[in-house]
């Protein structure tokens, strides 16, 4: 190869590097070309861009784009699936995984992720995640819980104590109703008249008018 096609092939490879924020690397040793390209188009639809790719070449694009994670992944014949910007690395892991089980010639050695690396076994864990968008609808119904039960905790009181004045309204007999007459002041009006009509023992002139009755009869 020409040096400025080696350079061309590198600057292309720092493009897809810095664009893919996940990367999954396989050795695709033992694969035929009919079968690579069938991983190739399962890929396209998961939205990832499969290529074979020269060690030597990808490491100086790997250097040149500040991926370091990948530089120890670039052993062997190797093949890497380039995720595009807001693809589903979940589907990209299933489409690769179920491959690796199916062919058992392909391996994968791992990838980049958000510019860490993962292993083998992360992109395995990662294929046996729901889709993404069912991901999303998980997280927003463990956000969404936690504040409907808080919501809950609030407003249950002031429930109850609406439900409380309901209650003693429907009790007095409804809001118009006429003030309930205290026990204390029916029962205090017959005593009053009693002492009326017997009179105080602690009055003068009550004392005098039975004297007086006392001495008319003598």
């Amino acid at each position: 190869m020409l040096k400025a096609d080696k350079e061309l092939v590198v600057a292309e490879l720092v493009e897809r590097l810095r664009r893919s924020e996940t990367l999954i690397v396989t050795d695709y040793r033992g694969l035929s070309m009919t079968e690579i390209d069938d991983v190739r188009t399962k890929l396209i639809e998961a939205g990832a861009r499969f290529s074979v790719v020269k060690n030597t070449l990808t490491r100086l694009a790997a250097e040149a784009a500040g991926v370091d994670p990948l530089l120890e992944m670039l052993d062997g014949p190797t093949a890497i699936a380039f995720l595009e910007p807001d693809s589903d690395p979940v589907a990209a892991a299933k489409v690769l995984n179920e491959v690796a089980r199916a062919t058992r010639i392909l391996t994968i050695k791992g990838g980049v992720m958000e510019g860490r690396a993962i292993s083998e076994a992360d992109v395995t864990e990662l294929a046996a995640l729901p889709p993404v968008d069912v991901l999303r609808g998980q997280v927003l119904a463990a956000i969404i819980a936690p504040l409907t039960g808080i919501l809950g905790l609030v407003s249950a009181p002031l429930q109850n104590l609406h439900g409380l004045i309901d209650a003693r309204i429907d009790q007095l007999g409804g809001p118009d109703a006429a003030p309930e007459t205290s026990d204390d002041n029916e029962a205090s009006e017959p005593d009053a008249a009693e002492a009326t009509a017997e009179g105080d023992p602690g009055d003068p002139g009550a004392s005098s008018a039975t004297e007086s009755d006392g001495s008319e009869e003598e």
